[in-house]
């Protein structure tokens, strides 16, 4: 009897670890802790890091270099933006004391999930304070390093 081994294929199911990176570093890495598990075709990676996984093998262990702006787009100037404070705490930020480089989180306008923008600036004036937010993704423009670990493929 032989045994075939599972490899992704579009809605696979996975268990992985993984490690996103870019010419700053790393991003984000599951291999410190517990393995992520999703659904391909849900969203939960950028479509191209999804079809880079598409066909590979369960116990794969390999990393996968996509060129700039394929993973995550281009930078894009219209995604840095001024928000008055109010307004922050209106979408529920807390109205604390930010610090430039501090990722802040917003709801999406559905409330069924949410995104997030890192703080450029200060701006206090005549119209009042204003916090300047870059909303483009940390690894938007860049090339990206996608590690990947196959635990399980269902």
């Amino acid at each position: 009897m032989t045994s075939t081994v599972a490899s992704v294929s579009p809605g696979s199911f996975l268990t992985l670890h993984y490690r996103l990176s870019g010419s700053a570093g790393v991003v984000v890495s599951t291999f410190e802790g517990s393995p992520a598990t999703l659904t391909l075709g849900t969203g939960q990676l950028s479509p191209a890091l999804e079809a880079a996984l598409l066909g590979l093998p369960e116990g794969t262990h390999t990393t996968i270099e996509l060129p700039a702006g394929a993973a995550f787009g281009e930078r894009s100037a219209d995604m840095v933006q001024w928000m008055a404070r109010q307004e922050l705490v209106e979408l529920g930020v807390q109205d604390e004391q930010y610090a430039v480089g501090e990722v802040l989180k917003f709801p999406t306008p559905d409330a069924q999930g949410e995104f997030a923008g890192v703080i450029l600036g200060f701006r206090s004036d005549a119209k009042g304070d204003a916090v300047q937010l870059d909303f483009n993704h940390p690894l938007a423009g860049q090339p990206v390093f996608f590690e990947v670990q196959l635990i399980g493929v269902l």
